[in-house]
């Protein structure tokens, strides 16, 4: 082999090196920042990954809110068929109630409890997060013909 074909080889496989390396780091960061969504129901059946991010949708259980002290609130989210419950320390959206749609994003612990680190509220009476109405429509809580914008 000549050098300058051994060079090329060689500059040719930095380049396929390189762009390998930047590929990996790139996946890498994007795992690490993936949250998926699950109901209620699926957290209860052990689907959801403990420790882990992820966003739980449904809507605000009656009764359940719970203002601790200073800005630390406790309530549960249901799907209508199970209910996780939720302890969040931060300022909620105003739209925030009981019955309201919301998607909470955090991690399980291992009690089954979510620890959330965002709490999003629908911003009006007719929007649900399509998630969120997806998982309610098959636990028959919402007509199949209701629209989500």
């Amino acid at each position: 082999m000549t050098p300058t074909r051994r060079r090329r080889l060689l500059g040719a496989l930095v380049i396929v090196l390189g762009v390998a390396i930047a590929a990996a780091l790139i996946s890498m960061a994007f795992r690490e920042n993936l949250t998926f969504f699950f109901t209620p129901s699926q957290v209860a059946a052990g689907e959801a990954p403990v420790g882990q991010p992820l966003r739980l949708g449904g809507l605000v259980v009656p009764g359940s809110i719970e203002r601790g002290e200073g800005l630390g609130v406790r309530f549960a989210v249901t799907d209508t068929a199970t209910e996780v419950p939720v302890y969040y320390e931060g300022v909620l959206p105003d739209l925030f109630g009981e019955n309201q749609g919301v998607v909470v994003r955090g991690s399980l612990d291992a009690s089954g409890r979510l620890t959330a680190s965002q709490v999003l509220a629908k911003h009006d009476e007719n929007y649900m997060p399509p998630e969120v109405a997806d998982a309610l429509r098959a636990q028959g809580a919402m007509p199949p013909h209701e629209m989500v914008r």
